[in-house]
């Protein structure tokens, strides 16, 4: 009922630039934040960045100053990615959080995930 598209990674050369989109589509009407995750081999799952209806955003210590995500529409959020490190090789899932049960809880969907590698 509710997918999240999210555009295609690649592999970029380490100082490179990325950018990543991820889109809501179906029956969601209650979307609190949108961001982006990440998981490297061997490694959790981490968060990279995040932005609330409202424009608040939150960023991982490692992204600060290279990575900024905008809130293209209520349903679209973009992540520039910027001086491209080796160490930000991963696999990154877009994350929609919501309000169920008419705002007394929250959840998330997940994209599928898009890899991203830097590499020279």
């Amino acid at each position: 009922q509710v997918q999240l598209v999210e555009s295609a990674g690649g592999l970029v050369q380490p100082g490179g630039s990325l950018r990543l989109s991820c889109a809501a589509s179906g029956s969601i009407f209650s979307i609190t934040a949108m961001g982006w995750y990440r998981q490297a081999p061997g490694k959790e799952r981490e968060l990279v960045a995040t932005i609330t209806g409202g424009g608040d955003t939150n960023y991982a210590d490692a992204v600060k100053g290279r990575f900024t995500i905008s809130r293209v529409n209520i349903k679209r959020v973009d992540l520039q990615m910027n001086s491209l490190k080796p160490e930000d090789t991963a696999v990154y899932y877009c994350n929609v959080r919501y309000l169920r049960n008419w705002g007394s809880s929250q959840s998330d969907y997940w994209g599928q995930g898009t890899q991203v590698t830097v590499s020279s």
